[in-house]
């Protein structure tokens, strides 16, 4: 083989098996992929200097084609069911070997990257894959090591990944010609057949949520910020409440926007970039997040860009509704750089409610908290996803993340119970949704409120505050807060039919009570009760 480049590590490829006879070109930065991307034909260059690339079919996560090899030492421990799906040892060792003989004919662009800002708890992820746009992406995405570790790096884990390279399903025991696989024991990640770069990242996420809790630290699906006095905050939530938008507050730095670990004295990021969602990205409302889609070293994924003027069009969602930018978190000015966040004072659990339900602001007990995590709540509204009709959809994720938990939700459930008991944090339920009816009827929660409130909560200035009990779902409302109509808080008075309210939150309260039936038994008696009336 020929290794190329400045920091090629001594425990080399062939250690993953290896052998091709092309170049190996070894972390590289954005100007070298740049060019490697463009003069294959794979990407083109954005006013302002963003990577604009396509994913092709696959313009989101595969859930269908996501497994977990069943081995000896790890298979008593993961929630088997429909989000963890096992492989045997044979299928995966097959599939391992055709990538191989794939990836052996082809450039490869290898990464060596940390998953985990925290030295005490970070692994290290090495990623080997044929296409240059990916390696910027992952190399965005992850955390960089000093260039003075990279010669002696050596990975924990490592993701062969092959985009093009199909599987087959009669043969390798898939579900389709796409797969994403982890073997835990091997510390192996195999993907093969999608594009879509974020299985990259999330299959790290999934790691660490397997690894962690064994040593007593929580893995989140969260955002996570800093206040000017030094308050952590975490915002758990799933696409589409506002997570990323949310904690990229001018106001606060920002930790980071998608994956955290809570140890016993700190919040710390599990990446070193942004994954954020762009479709009809606001310059007015995010600036910041707005401001990377016209940067270099950004790369665009699925956005629409005019070829002869090269401007993007954010609003345009024909290629995917799903349009991503993923950029180093240095690209916001007003991060923490990697520094970890203290124990936070405040978890707040986003909620893009579509039924119009719920109010903007909700004060929980630990009790409710640990219920409304296990619950995962959200809804999904047309446009967002192929095949959604015209009425909202709720959506149960527990643990605001169902996907990267491979072990049984309760673990996740009760590390954050523990934490929050330990540490007197105060949780807040946060609706982004809607208000003044149902999707289609009603109006989008405005920022400027969703805002307003996060920073009373935040600030101290809602415990000041009256606060009424919700008949339905028994948290605690406030009934005023600065900058904030009054009105809006109480969301059955912005309904023209209050008895219409009445039934739909009665239908919403029962998707949650049968959803929370498989959690039944994993919690005590304060946990169920918890819940919402029926």
């Amino acid at each position: 083989m020929i290794n190329v480049g400045k920091y090629v590590s001594k425990n080399g490829v062939e250690n993953q098996n290896i052998t091709s006879e092309k170049n190996i070109f070894w972390n590289f930065g954005a100007e070298v992929l740049y060019e490697h991307t463009i003069k294959a034909g794979l990407g083109i260059m954005g006013k302002g200097g963003a990577l604009v690339v396509e994913t092709g079919q696959h313009t989101g996560r595969s859930a269908n084609d996501k497994f977990i090899v069943e081995e000896p030492t790890s298979k008593d421990n993961i929630w088997w069911g429909k989000v963890n799906k096992p492989i045997s040892e044979e299928n995966f060792n097959k599939i391992e070997a055709k990538i191989l003989n794939y990836l052996n004919r082809h450039d490869l662009y290898v990464q060596d990257l940390y998953g985990g800002t925290d030295p005490a708890h970070r692994i290290s992820v090495r990623t080997i894959s044929p296409s240059p746009w990916h390696s910027l992406f992952i190399r965005n995405l992850l955390v960089r090591p000093d260039s003075a570790y990279l010669t002696n790096f050596a990975p924990d884990f490592t993701i062969l990944h092959a985009p093009e390279f199909k599987v087959n399903p009669a043969t390798d025991g898939t579900n389709s010609e796409t797969v994403i696989t982890v073997n835990i024991a091997r510390k192996l990640v195999l993907i093969a057949g999608t594009s879509y770069a974020g299985e990259m990242k999330k299959s790290v996420f999934s790691i660490l949520n397997y690894l962690l809790p064994e040593k007593g630290i929580m893995p989140m699906h969260c955002s996570a910020n800093i206040g000017k006095n030094g308050d952590t905050a975490v915002f758990f939530g799933l696409s589409g409440t506002g997570k990323t938008t949310l904690s990229a507050d001018p106001e606060r730095q920002l930790i980071g926007d998608d994956e955290h670990g809570w140890s016993d004295n700190t919040i710390f990021n599990f990446e070193g970039g942004c994954y954020a969602k762009v479709i009809r990205l606001s310059k007015e409302a995010e600036p910041e997040i707005y401001a990377t889609t016209r940067m270099f070293g950004t790369v665009l994924e699925n956005v629409v860009i005019d070829p002869d003027t090269r401007e993007i069009d954010l609003d345009d969602g024909s290629l995917a509704e799903n349009t991503r930018a993923a950029y180093p978190i240095s690209s916001i000015p007003n991060t923490t750089e990697g520094a970890p966040g203290g124990y936070p004072e405040n978890v707040i659990m986003l909620t893009a409610d579509a039924f119009g339900v719920m109010p903007p602001m909700a004060r929980l007990t630990p009790e409710q908290a640990m219920y409304h995590f296990l619950s995962g709540y959200t809804a999904k509204v047309a446009g967002t996803e192929k095949g959604l009709g015209k009425e909202p959809q709720a959506t149960f994720s527990t643990c605001f993340g169902a996907p990267f938990m491979p072990r049984h939700p309760s673990v996740y459930g009760n590390l954050l119970r523990k934490k929050i008991a330990d540490g007197d944090v105060t949780c807040w339920l946060v609706n982004t949704g809607w208000t003044g009816g149902v999707y289609g009827v009603g109006n989008r929660m405005p920022i400027k409120y969703t805002r307003a409130l996060l920073h009373g909560a935040l600030d101290g200035t809602l415990n000041g505050v009256e606060f009424r009990t919700d008949p339905n779902f028994g948290f605690e409302v406030p009934m005023s807060c600065p900058g904030v109509d009054s009105a809006v808080l109480d969301p059955r008075g912005t309904w023209e039919d209050a008895t219409a309210y009445d039934e739909k939150a009665k239908h919403l309260a029962g998707l949650f009570k049968e959803n929370f039936v498989e959690f039944e038994k994993h919690v005590d008696d304060a946990v169920k009760a918890a819940g919402p009336i029926v």
